[in-house]
């Protein structure tokens, strides 16, 4: 078990919102945005390539709907602070050129009229400027009035009305595509899809072969809001009928069906597609979407990538899938060929960072987000979360002894980035009091603005801290005592107080204390694991110690420290070769002293006394002052 105050893995550092599949559309869109959503503009549909934000939102290039990327679960990870991989699909026809306006004098009368809706609309009031609206429309046969007609219904959460006003604007300007798209929308939310399907149709016959590529993908995003997904299902597969020997096509029938969780229409639909185009990456990341076992769709982007190297989001997603099955070496090679053609991608550079980082390769990831840096500087983007990269230089920096240079990665993290900041601040008090100037550390932690009631908690956690590191245990378990009663509902902060009661020697109250963290927050693994790691390392309860343990574990099953935890509870109960499998394990995971020094002593009792050694030397060498690699060896004097 590690109580770390800062720790860098790869599931923090590279995670992001992942786009729920099939995702259902708003029940009724307003405004602009309902005409964004009601059947256009174009948008290039189809998997998306891989997410690259910390806390962006859906790829670039997701359908309409907002298709999940390639990789889902846990591989949906972020794999750079900033934008989002380019769209995999081709660039969609230019939109369908809109007729002119009417000609329409603006009477005075007319202008009263128009302003005094305007100005009396509201949610709550729409029915009178909306029967303006309407009647305007039909007195001036203007479709921009009954245009707005529809927005003030839709703003009212008013379909039906909507519809009607939406029918009236496509009457009104019969070449319209943008009422046609917009009057569409709200056939299919109102489950009229019978009276939608000859329209739909229409568009696709008349439509060139170029324009009818982007159309199909539209088609196949306008059905996925219906609520009746199985009978918008078996209307697209009508529509498309007549284009099933078309990549695209396939490719749309393939996203749908995958989207009403049709495995295997899904999977006989994408091969179809790749089969029809096998030099298309579409097809290609259509495929690997949708095959079920991870490995057989990894392999599917492998064979791509093996005809076709420049494919960037088909790398990116491949690279994806392989973080996913934990393949990090292999993972690491293919941001490597990326960086390699574009030696300044941004999202290349963090991606091998953040892989260096978990490969324990701590030069070469500071390499490359230094270069990231550069980039940034000379590229600014505000969609890019540099501050997250310094943070990680600086810990890299600490990594090495390096405290100045921490320091100043920490200070380019000014307060217009309030958040970041906080963070930034909480970090500097932590490597200052590292140096002996504990006076100075909590200077900046009582200079540093803390709102709220959690980030008040936080800066209790980090004073305690610097007491903790300065050997000052008993002042360090008061100050968490003192935080524990001022905010007993902050669940970190009862955590911490538990394991400084437990550094003091109160185990009745880490015990307790946990117990009640483990109350408020039931999935809270850390808690488990403490307790469980605790009653092990004193030899005390070991079923009651395997079952916390347990529970940890699969509330958290990558984590290293818990399968470091097991581990030690394997050895204590004498089952070595059990122990020293999760230990392994867990030392793959991460090369942290505690985890190579319990595997010593495991490896020890075996009689494989060399191991042992290589391995205590390996945690002497990185952590010198280790407590844990301290007790183990005054325990058992391996006499090196």
């Amino acid at each position: 078990m590690k109580n770390a105050f800062v720790i860098v893995t790869l599931s923090g550092l590279l995670s992001a919102p992942a786009v729920a599949s099939g995702q259902a559309a708003p029940a009724v869109p307003s405004g602009q945005a309902a005409r964004a959503f009601a059947f256009g503009p174009a948008a290039p549909a189809g998997p998306a390539g891989p997410a690259l934000a910390p806390g962006q939102g859906a790829p670039a290039g997701a359908s309409g709907q907002g298709a999940p990327a390639v990789a889902t679960g846990p591989a949906a990870t972020a794999l750079a602070p900033g934008q989002a991989a380019p769209a995999t699909a081709p660039a969609s026809a230019a939109p369908e050129a809109e007729p002119a306006p009417p000609n329409l004098p603006l009477s005075g009368d007319l202008l009263y009229k128009i302003v005094k809706a305007e100005l009396e609309f509201d949610k709550d009031n729409w029915q009178a400027p909306y029967r303006a609206m309407l009647a305007l429309a039909r007195e001036t046969r203007d479709g921009r009035l009954a245009q707005r007609a529809a927005d003030m219904a839709l703003s009212a959460r008013r379909p039906d009305q909507a519809l009607a006003a939406a029918r009236l604007w496509s009457t009104l300007v019969p070449g319209s595509p943008e009422a046609q798209r917009y009057f569409l929308g709200l056939v299919v939310l109102s489950e009229r899809q019978a009276e939608a399907e000859p329209m739909l149709r229409l568009r696709l016959q008349g439509a060139t072969p170029e324009a009818r590529n982007a159309m199909l993908d539209q088609t196949q995003q306008l059905l996925a809001g219906a609520r009746d997904r199985p009978a918008a299902g078996a209307m697209l597969a009508r529509l498309f009928a007549p284009y099933a020997n078309t990549e695209r096509a396939r490719v749309a029938l393939a996203r749908d069906a995958h989207e009403r969780g049709q495995v295997a229409l899904a999977l006989r639909e994408a091969q179809a597609a790749r089969a029809l185009a096998p030099d298309s990456e579409l097809a290609a990341l259509m495929l690997a979407k949708v095959t079920p076992d991870p490995v057989a769709a990894a392999a599917v982007l492998a064979e791509f990538l093996g005809t076709h190297a420049q494919a960037v989001p088909a790398r990116l997603a491949y690279a994806r899938m392989l973080i996913d099955q934990r393949r990090y070496v292999e993972a690491r090679a293919q941001f490597a060929a990326l960086h390699e053609g574009q030696p300044d991608n941004p999202d290349a550079l963090y991606a091998l960072g953040i892989m260096s980082v978990q490969l324990d390769d701590n030069a070469a990831a500071e390499g490359y987000l230094l270069r990231y840096t550069e980039v940034m500087a000379a590229q600014p983007d505000p969609e890019r979360d540099v501050a997250k990269v310094f943070m990680l230089l600086a810990q890299l920096a600490d990594q090495r002894k390096a405290p100045d240079a921490a320091l100043g990665w920490l200070a380019k993290i000014g307060p217009d980035e309030p958040e970041a900041h906080f963070r930034a601040q909480l970090r500097r008090a932590e490597l200052i009091g590292k140096q002996g100037r504990l006076d100075e550390a909590r200077g900046v932690l009582d200079a540093l603005a803390a709102p709220t009631p959690s980030a008040q908690a936080q800066v209790v956690t980090a004073k305690a801290q610097l007491l903790q590191e300065a050997g000052q245990i008993e002042a360090a378990y008061a100050v968490l005592q003192a935080g524990a009663l001022r905010f007993p509902q902050d669940s970190d902060l009862l955590y911490d107080f538990a394991l400084m009661a437990e550094k003091a020697g109160r185990h009745n109250v880490m015990e307790r204390t946990l117990r009640a963290v483990i109350a408020q927050a039931p999935d809270k693994h850390h808690a488990y694991n403490a307790l469980g790691y605790s009653l092990a390392e004193r030899k005390l309860r070991l079923p009651e110690a395997l079952a916390l343990i347990a529970k940890a574990l699969a509330l958290a099953p990558d984590d290293p420290f818990i399968m470091d935890s097991m581990g030690w509870v394997q050895y204590r109960m004498g089952k070595l070769v059990l122990a020293e499998e999760y230990l392994r394990r867990a030392y793959a995971l991460r090369s942290d002293p505690d985890i190579g020094v319990h595997l010593g002593e495991v490896l020890w009792q075996q009689g494989r006394q060399d191991e042992a050694r290589a391995l205590w030397r390996a945690a002497r060498e990185r952590d010198p002052k280790n407590d844990t690699l301290k007790s183990t060896l005054a325990r058992l004097s391996p006499g090196f």
